[in-house]
């Protein structure tokens, strides 16, 4: 693909995200599954659910802009949940593997907010009002993902995991 305009590039960016938006679909239920803690669970669940509606975002996306909705293989996300499956597969203790699964799930969580805060600026350049609405809802559940986890991680798990050690 050639990038001659910031459209371009926004569209591949789009492809991409889509890509990763859809990966993580089929991801997140298996490190809900993996996870021991009852909240972690709760929470890639209550994610999972988002992270549809979030596809379904994108898809609107795509058709505002005239484009049909597909994917550019995203190899960056590709290699995040690789990182988790790492976590799934290792074995030791639980509350290790969840403080684990939480630091897989917040890398995820970062690279969705860098790539989501490029597509709204971009959006915005091009004159993609609408689209970046969409893109900013979506940016607001990734920045509120990462936050729940993150207080998950400080109020319980990190501190099961080092007392265990």
């Amino acid at each position: 693909m050639k990038l001659n305009t910031l459209e371009d590039l926004f569209l591949l960016e789009l492809r991409d995200i889509y890509d990763a938006e859809k990966q993580l679909v089929k991801a997140l239920p298996k490190m809900a599954k993996a996870a021991s803690s009852a909240k972690l669970r709760a929470g890639f669940e209550k994610h999972l659910e988002e992270t549809k509606h979030q596809v379904e975002r994108l898809e609107q996306v795509f058709e505002q802009l005239g484009q049909k909705a597909k994917g550019q293989d995203c190899a960056a996300m590709e290699g995040l949940i690789e990182e988790g499956q790492e976590i799934i597969d290792a074995s030791g203790q639980d509350a290790a593997k969840d403080a684990g699964l939480i630091a897989a799930a917040q890398k995820v969580e970062h690279y969705e907010i860098a790539s989501y805060g490029c597509l709204i600026t971009w959006a915005k350049q091009l004159g993609h009002a609408a689209a970046a609405d969409l893109l900013q809802q979506t940016l607001r559940e990734e920045k509120a993902t990462d936050e729940k986890l993150t207080e998950l991680a400080e109020s319980m798990v990190n501190q099961e995991a080092s007392a265990g050690a």
